[in-house]
C-alpha cells in the first residue's frame, strides 16, 4: 500500500525525467518508506529489469515480518525556484526523511565544465592543473534529518557532520548538532504528510510549528529565526567545489568555524564536507588520502593516510555515494587545500581521483563564538 501511494504521488513529476532517472526515484521512494537495511539491493537503476519484474522484485524481497508504512505522498519536483521552510523531503541519494529549515545560495565551482575566460576562480598556489573555474549560483538547504533514519544511513553519511567550536578555553574542543545537514536542490524529493509532527528530531518543535493554512504546513518559529541569525557566520555555506576523475565525482564544501587563542597565537578552524560519488558501473574502493595544505603564513603541509575518518568505503551502483566531514586548523586567517584519493578497482589496480582545490577563508568580522542551540 505504501509503495503504491508513493508511486501515485510521484506520477506527476516522473514524466519530466528520463526512464532511468524515474526508476531511481521510485526505488528510493519505495524502499525509504520502511527504511529497511536491505534498501541498496532494490535500486531498479542497477538491475536493469523491466518495470513489472522490478515491482515483483521489490515486493518479494521484503524480509518476512517487515511492514511498510505510508509516510506521505510525493509532490512534483521543482525545476525552478526554491523549496520553502517546512518542506518535507526524501534525500534522493541517502534515502532519509528530512525537513527544510532555510536555503543557502552558494557559488558552485564545477571543474567538469569548461568556462569562458571571464568570471572564473584562479588556482591556488601549487594546485594541480592550470585552468580557472567559473562559479555559478546553486541552492542548498539547511535541513533536519529524521532521527529514526540515522541508523540506516550512518555507514554512508555522517549524521553528526555539522560541528562548532565549544565555548570554553580548550581551543580544540568541538561539539556537533546531531541530525543537521546541508542538501543540494537536486537531492530533494518533496512530499507532503498529514502528520502534525512528521519528523522526529529534538529541534523540530523548537524550530517549527504546524500551520494547516500554509503550504507547506510548517512555519518557522522565532527561535529558528534567532538561531539562524546568531549562528549565521558558522553555518553559512558560500562555496562548493566539484571535480570528476574516471567517473568518481568529488564535491567539497568548506566552512569557517572561528578563531581561538592558543599559546599566545591565533588558531583558525574550518570544517569541510566531502562527498564521493561513483557515476560509473565499476565497483571501486577508497584506499588512501593525500592532502596538501597551504597556509597564508607560508607553510605547506602534506598529509597521507589510509581511508577517510577511519573507513575505506566501497562505491558501487547499489551504494554509489559516501559523505563525511573533517576539520583543519591554521595559524593564519586563510589558506588552500587540495589533494587526491587513491581508489582501488576489483582487479587490484589503482588510480588517483583529484580533490578540487578550495580556499580556506576566515570571516572578516569574527565576533563571539557560536551560540549552539540552547535557548
Amino acid at each position: 500500500m505504501a509503495a503504491s501511494a508513493l508511486r501515485r504521488g510521484l506520477l506527476s513529476s516522473v514524466s519530466k525525467y528520463n526512464k532511468k532517472h524515474a526508476h531511481r526515484i521510485l526505488s528510493v521512494a519505495d524502499t525509504s518508506c520502511g527504511f529497511e537495511a536491505y534498501r541498496p539491493r532494490l535500486l531498479c537503476r542497477a538491475c536493469g529489469l523491466p518495470d513489472a519484474v522490478q515491482q515483483r522484485r521489490f515486493m518479494s524481497s521484503r524480509p518476512e515480518g517487515k511492514i511498510l508504512a505510508t509516510v506521505g505522498v510525493f509532490e512534483a519536483v521543482k525545476q525552478h525556484g526554491k523549496y520553502e521552510t517546512g518542506q518535507l523531503f526524501l534525500h534522493s541519494v541517502f534515502g532519509y526523511r528530512g525537513i527544510v529549515l532555510f536555503p543557502w545560495h552558494a557559488r558552485l565551482y564545477d571543474r567538469d565544465i569548461t568556462p569562458p575566460m571571464s568570471d572564473s576562480k584562479p588556482e591556488p598556489p601549487g594546485a594541480h592543473g592550470s585552468k580557472e573555474v567559473k562559479g555559478k549560483t546553486h541552492t542548498y538547504y539547511q535541513v533536519l534529518i529524521d532521527t529514526r533514519d540515522c541508523p540506516h544511513i550512518s555507514q554512508r553519511s555522517q549524521t553528526e557532520a555539522v560541528t562548532f567550536l565549544a565555548n570554553h578555553d580548550d581551543s580544540r574542543a568541538l561539539y556537533a548538532i546531531p541530525g543537521l545537514d546541508y542538501v543540494s536542490h537536486e537531492d530533494i524529493l518533496p512530499y507532503n504528510s498529514t502528520e502534525q509532527v512528521p519528523i522526529q528530531h529534538e529541534l523540530f518543535e523548537r524550530f517549527l510549528m504546524y500551520n494547516p493554512s500554509k503550504t507547506p504546513p510548517f512555519t518557522a518559529r522565532d527561535t529558528l529565526k534567532a538561531w539562524q541569525e546568531k549562528n549565521h557566520p558558522w553555518l553559512e555555506l558560500s562555496d562548493v567545489h566539484r571535480e570528476t576523475t574516471e567517473n568518481i565525482r568529488v564535491t567539497v564544501i568548506p566552512f569557517y568555524m572561528g578563531m581561538r587563542e592558543a599559546q599566545n597565537s591565533h588558531v583558525y578552524w574550518w570544517r569541510y564536507c566531502i562527498r564521493l560519488e561513483n557515476l560509473g558501473n565499476e565497483v571501486v574502493q577508497l584506499r588512501e588520502r593525500h592532502w596538501r595544505i597551504f597556509s597564508l603564513s607560508g607553510t605547506l603541509e602534506t598529509v597521507r593516510g589510509r581511508g577517510v575518518v577511519g573507513r575505506e568505503p566501497v562505491l558501487s551502483k547499489e551504494q554509489p555515494a559516501f559523505q563525511y566531514s573533517s576539520h583543519v586548523s591554521l595559524q593564519a586567517p586563510s589558506g588552500h587545500m587540495w589533494g587526491t584519493f587513491r581508489i582501488e578497482r576489483t582487479d587490484g589496480s589503482h588510480f588517483d581521483v583529484r580533490i578540487p582545490p578550495f580556499s580556506l577563508e576566515s570571516n572578516k568580522d569574527d565576533k563571539a563564538p557560536p551560540a549552539g542551540y540552547t535557548f
